[in-house]
């Protein structure tokens, strides 16, 4: 499958298409059972033309496992729900049940995790403000037991993605807002939440594909996902993810759009 917006916004990188499925591709990439890893390489390497798979087993991080959609994974979090909310914020050193989880966990942990885990990544000012952000995103079990990310052009027949996520610069990610709204009407069809980068390309665009007029969302506002895509794709990107229907709406009106005209154009010769 070619994409128009991926062609008029000169992107450099595969559209890269995220499904549900029962059955993972043969070829691909996947984090072995109980291994760290981050769903943004998985969805990095689609970009550069590699097929990734997470299931329940390898979603390999529990903001991963969330954000793919297979539940409350913060409830398996070593220590529980109450250490996940001090190493997203505070930190886990101040108590003596934190202090125990740290030990047992350290010699599976990144030495920088590991000092996350005791002294936090001060995402939230209090555990407290943590837990109001777990009880607003919008979790999910889903009905699959695989999530798959593959280059857009790779899609088969019969297959049909839940949503298309581009990897943008500052001036496609213009271009891609102003086109989300230009057939629309109104001006706010695009989010930008504060979430796990995984979050803004599975669960919150899975919550936009159940409205009859979804949005799109941006993503990598996650700074620890911005290091690990910057080492994959290069610096300055965000990501764009598009409920399936709404990426359809999108490539239907590349045509007869700014995307043809001047001030458009003028950007793309400056790059």
């Amino acid at each position: 499958m070619k994409s128009m917006i991926a062609q008029a916004i000169a992107l450099k990188t595969n559209p890269v298409a995220l499904l549900w499925a029962d059955e993972k591709p043969s070829d691909a990439t996947e984090f072995k059972p109980g291994n760290w890893g981050c769903i943004m390489w998985l969805a990095s390497g689609a970009a550069k033309g590699k097929t990734g798979v997470c299931s329940r087993e390898t979603f390999g991080c529990f903001g991963g496992g969330v954000g793919m959609g297979f539940g409350d994974q913060y409830e398996n979090f070593p220590g529980g729900k109450d250490c996940f909310r001090h190493f997203l914020s505070s930190g886990n050193a101040g108590s003596e049940t934190g202090r125990q989880a740290a030990e047992k966990v350290k010699p599976f942990m990144r030495k920088e995790a590991h000092d996350h885990f005791l002294h936090g990544e001060g995402y939230f000012k209090s555990p407290q403000l943590v837990q109001k952000y777990i009880d607003s995103l919008p979790m999910i079990d889903i009905p699959a037991r695989y999530v798959v990310f593959k280059p857009l052009d790779a899609i088969e027949d019969g297959e049909t993605p839940r949503s298309i996520i581009f990897f943008v610069d500052p001036d496609q990610l213009s271009a891609l807002v102003v086109l989300a709204n230009y057939g629309r009407g109104d001006n706010e069809n695009v989010v930008i939440p504060y979430a796990a980068g995984c979050q803004t390309i599975g669960i919150y665009p899975y919550r936009e594909a159940q409205s009859d007029r979804p949005r799109a969302v941006v993503g990598l506002t996650d700074l620890s996902a911005r290091v690990y895509v910057k080492k994959m794709l290069g610096d300055n990107l965000m990501s764009f993810a598009v409920p399936y229907a709404m990426f359809q709406e999108m490539e239907g009106n590349v045509k007869g759009s700014f995307l043809e005209r001047s001030v458009w154009k003028s950007l793309q010769a400056d790059r």
